[in-house]
């Protein structure tokens, strides 16, 4: 009886009606909006996954993803002059052993244990290698080297390498180096130009986490800051 009542008042039954058709087209814009959002995330989803990527001259779907524990760097162009302004013919630059990491596998998996161990380092992560690791690859243009998280010696941040911003990884260890002595006490040359050995003995300046265990602990160092090794 109250809603007939209602239906037979025309002022009441306009504003029902208004008030339906306001709902309807809210509901209409929200639905076109929620397409179209999900139709660009699957779209632009699609697009990046079948990126092209070229490597060595050879065109590949998608990124080049790592596995196991080796990381893909982007070499640090070579400097083509010297601090003093010296210009270095290219036959004469040094091997770049630093670079960004680009990405990184998830951990090699130990061959006894089934553990996955935890890589050192993760992409943006500025490294220094050793000289000869790794295997160099283009991609995109650019000098890469794809090496072991193992042959990374040290991790900083930043533009520059300084000793605030370095750390070393797993159990390497950074050492200042003793000031070397050319003459003994009573005054004899110990060294002469030409000759000079490595120096080996040094204050512990910083030490990495530690390594992996077999099962997956990290092992403790057994030097700390301030040893003198």
């Amino acid at each position: 009886f109250q809603k007939v009542i209602l239906f037979n008042s025309p002022t009441l039954f306009e504003s029902r009606m208004w008030m339906f058709v306001a709902v309807l087209v809210v509901l209409v814009v929200v639905e076109t909006s929620a397409f179209r959002t999900t139709f660009l995330s699957s779209r632009f989803s699609a697009s990046k996954l079948h990126a092209k990527n070229i490597i060595d001259g050879v065109e590949i779907s998608g990124d080049l993803m790592p596995i196991s524990n080796n990381v893909l760097v982007r070499v640090k162009e070579p400097e083509s002059a010297t601090k003093g302004g010296l210009y270095i013919p290219d036959n004469a630059k040094e091997r770049p052993t630093e670079g960004v990491v680009i990405a990184a596998g998830p951990g090699r998996i130990h061959s006894d244990t089934g553990v996955e161990m935890d890589v050192s380092v993760k992409p943006g992560d500025r490294v220094l290698y050793g000289k000869y690791d790794g295997t160099e690859l283009k991609y995109n243009g650019a000098n890469h080297q794809m090496i072991k998280d193992d042959d990374v010696l040290l991790k900083f941040s930043g533009d520059a390498l300084t000793l605030a911003n370095v750390e070393p990884v797993k159990d390497q260890v950074l050492v200042r180096l003793l000031p070397k002595e050319d003459k003994t006490a009573s005054g004899i040359v110990i060294s002469t130009p030409g000759q000079d050995k490595r120096p080996s003995a040094g204050i512990v300046v910083k030490i990495g986490p530690g390594r992996q265990a077999n099962n997956g602990q990290v092992l403790p160092m057994q030097v700390h800051p301030g040893d003198g090794v």
